[in-house]
């Protein structure tokens, strides 16, 4: 059943349009509100936001709902996605929020939703609370309303479970990083981080002002990275997106390191350590073959899922695994965070190139992934993928790179995108079949 609020990722959208109005964010504080107050308690709920221009807009109007119903709020202002679910945990809220559109433009925001127990809330939760959105939530009488706070040390709170997950004996002094903080939620927390650690550190995408967040920067767009560590001799730089749940690494020659490679030297270290946890990791449909037939040769299993970050923790929590995550840098280390951590992410990945002495160039690449093609076709309505015709060409790409290679189509959740993606031995055969999809798609949008 399509949802009208909900996507793979909480309630995304552009700003002041659709579902992303202050009037449907108060509506959904409400709605979410009245589906956690449960029992004589006073309830809470943790609100964090990145630094998009319409947080304040949406942060307002969330705080109303929530108080109108007899919520607590705490505010903790920009923060990254997994601060917010660490702190609703540690904090013993209800429930938490993150107001965020992650790698989106500034014109877009976002409504991520966790439990009380740092969780993001089931398909079936959302499924209640977006029933409630529509439909008539009973107010608090009015002594009975909520009140609003804000707190000021949540950024240390945060940066001390962070730094607390790099090992004690290690140390980041003669390690020259660049941290690119896409002008968003961790632009503070991170680069401190880091340099309490000891590293001789670089920060670029550090000046947020409402409306550069993810702009040329971040992990989204790594061309400035890649310029800074090339610039200043770097031995490695880092780039969170938007709300700092997911990492992309350059390493010390300027080339990108994407998620799988980051997988891949994870749990290959956890699984040295004796850490790894069930019989390998977690990662999506899109992830490269190449990942997959690098653990399967170092005796660790792949299980993947549909693309999303709660997906992925669902499969994690269900097996009994602590390392999971997606190709575009979504890392998720259960044993430390409930979500993807850009930051946990990459100190692990500091932690690994600090005890093995190794350039970076030399550590991050485990495996040659496949050639693999990823486009995005834009529409503005409909459902080109039910069109004929563009069944017909999926269904003979198919069955050309059957055997040599995979097909993966969907349809964002977060965007107005249908994303194609081949990947096989043969590179050319890769491009041409994706060509011919996405051009099937244009003519049916």
């Amino acid at each position: 059943m399509a949802r009208k609020y909900f996507g793979t990722d909480g309630i995304r959208g552009r700003t002041n349009e659709g579902a992303m109005t202050a009037e449907i964010a108060m509506k959904v504080g409400q709605a979410a509100g009245a589906h956690f107050v449960r029992g004589k308690h006073r309830h809470r709920v943790l609100i964090g936001k990145d630094t998009r221009l319409s947080g304040y807009m949406m942060e307002s109007a969330l705080t109303a709902g929530f108080t109108s119903v007899g919520m607590d709020v705490v505010l903790v202002g920009p923060m990254p996605t997994p601060a917010v679910a660490m702190l609703t945990k540690s904090m013993r809220a209800d429930l938490g929020v993150m107001i965020s559109a992650s790698h989106n433009p500034y014109v877009d925001n976002g409504i991520k939703l966790f439990g009380p127990d740092g969780y993001k809330l089931s398909d079936a939760t959302e499924a209640k609370i977006e029933k409630a959105i529509d439909g008539k939530v009973t107010l608090a009488p009015a002594e009975q309303i909520g009140r609003a706070r804000r707190i000021d040390d949540a950024q240390g709170r945060y940066i001390s479970i962070a730094k607390a997950t790099f090992p004690d004996h290690l140390r980041l002094d003669g390690l020259r990083i660049v941290i690119d903080c896409a002008n968003g939620a961790a632009y503070k927390v991170a680069p401190d981080a880091l340099w309490e650690l000891g590293a001789d550190l670089i920060a670029i995408g550090v000046t947020p002002n409402g409306t550069n967040v993810n702009d040329k920067v971040g992990s989204t767009a790594p061309a400035a990275l890649q310029a800074k560590v090339i610039e200043t001799r770097a031995d490695l730089g880092i780039a969170l997106d938007g709300d700092a749940d997911r990492l992309i690494v350059v390493d010390d020659k300027g080339q990108i390191v994407d998620g799988d490679q980051l997988m891949a030297l994870i749990a290959l270290s956890a699984a040295r350590n004796q850490t790894l946890r069930g019989d390998g990791i977690v990662a999506t449909v899109m992830s490269n073959l190449g990942l997959e037939r690098f653990l399967w040769s170092q005796g660790i299993a792949l299980h993947r899922t549909p693309v999303g970050d709660r997906y992925v923790v669902e499969a994690m929590r269900a097996g009994g695994y602590n390392i999971g995550g997606e190709q575009s840098g979504h890392i998720v280390l259960s044993d430390y965070a409930t979500t993807g951590d850009g930051l946990i992410a990459a100190l692990h990945v500091l932690a690994a190139l600090v005890e093995s002495g190794k350039p970076a160039h030399e550590l991050l690449r485990l495996f040659d992934p496949l050639p693999q093609l990823l486009k995005n076709v834009r529409f503005t309505g409909g459902q080109p993928l039910e069109d004929d015709k563009v069944k017909k060409v999926i269904a003979e790409a198919e069955k050309e790179l059957d055997g040599k290679g995979r097909l993966v189509i969907r349809k964002s959740g977060t965007e107005p995108l249908i994303r194609v993606m081949a990947e096989g031995e043969d590179e050319a055969q890769v491009n041409a079949v994706v060509d011919r999809i996405c051009d099937a798609v244009k003519k049916a949008a």
